[in-house]
């Protein structure tokens, strides 16, 4: 505090302190995508796993989550995987979680593709579905999500377990290919397509 003095006349300055919020750490957390899996899609689309699917149901189930837990120790992002509630065996509960894995069985006269669809519509731009089915990944699409393949999930995944991750490029993600012939301007990628793009590459 200053103080100056004339006569009966006192004036203080005084200084305020401002405080400001501090902003949150830009962690791996905080940066982490919400992936939604189609369960039964992603096993089917597998070899491996779908060897054991077809040997026992619970057996490719149990090794797509066991690899599921593996690759989320090295990633931080939130994964939630749907079944069909139709499949579920009767012991299991229709919500669960394993070794940090969220599994979710639709319920009675519910499909998978409307959970993940009701998933999506909460998460909405931190979603990435991963699916093969093109009603899933149109309509997640087109509300927001980001979405990448069953095959092209399982590579990134194999990749990261066997610490063999790539950095991929806008061309090959999007399919577009170099070419020295000049057919006219360069593609460039829609914003839509950027936003895609940018979830992928933090698998």
């Amino acid at each position: 505090m200053y103080r100056r003095q004339g006569g009966d006349l006192t004036t203080s300055f005084c200084r305020i302190s401002i405080r400001h919020k501090r902003p949150l750490p830009l962690t791996q957390t905080n940066m982490a995508v919400h992936i939604i899996i189609d369960g039964y899609n992603l096993i089917r689309q597998s070899f491996r796993w779908g060897m054991l699917e077809a040997l026992d149901m619970q057996s490719g189930r149990e090794a797509l989550l066991e690899d599921l837990a593996r690759y989320k120790r090295k990633k931080a992002h939130r994964i939630t995987v749907v079944f069909d509630g139709g499949d579920a065996p009767s012991f299991m509960p229709h919500n669960d979680r394993v070794r940090g894995i969220r599994i979710k069985f639709s319920g009675p006269g519910e499909t998978a593709d409307a959970l993940i669809r009701k998933m999506t519509r909460t998460s909405r731009e931190k979603a990435l579905v991963v699916s093969s089915d093109r009603e899933v990944v149109q309509w997640s699409s087109q509300n927001g999500a980001a979405t990448i393949s069953s095959p092209e999930f399982e590579d990134r995944l194999t990749q990261t377990l066997s610490g063999m991750e790539g950095s991929p490029n806008e061309e090959e993600l999007s399919g577009w290919k170099p070419t020295t012939v000049k057919k006219g301007p360069s593609r460039r990628l829609s914003k839509r397509d950027r936003k895609n793009l940018s979830k992928i590459r933090k698998l």
